[in-house]
C-alpha cells in the first residue's frame, strides 16, 4: 500500500511540475519580426567574427608550415652543394 501512496504522490508531483512548465511557456509575449532581425543580424555577425577568426588561423598555420619545409629545403641544397 506504501509504494502505491509513493508512487501516486511521485506521479502527481511530477505532472504538476510538468504542468506548470507548459503553463509558463504560454504567458512569454511574443517576439516581433524586429527581434526577430536583429537577432538574426548578430547571429550573422558571430558566425563571420568566428569564421574570420578561423581563417586568421588556418592561414597563419599554412604559412609556418611552408616556411619551415622551406627552411629544410634550402637546407638539403645547402648540404649537397657544400665543398666536401
Amino acid at each position: 500500500m506504501r509504494f502505491f501512496v509513493r508512487g501516486v504522490c511521485v506521479l502527481a508531483l511530477l505532472f504538476a511540475a510538468l504542468a506548470g512548465n507548459v503553463f509558463a511557456q504560454t504567458n512569454q509575449p511574443e517576439q516581433g519580426a524586429k527581434s526577430d532581425v536583429k537577432e538574426a543580424g548578430s547571429s550573422t555577425k558571430r558566425a563571420a567574427k568566428k569564421t574570420g577568426r578561423k581563417v586568421k588561423k588556418g592561414t597563419r598555420k599554412a604559412t609556418h608550415k611552408a616556411a619551415k619545409k622551406t627552411r629544410q629545403g634550402a637546407q638539403k641544397v645547402e648540404d649537397k652543394t657544400a665543398p666536401q
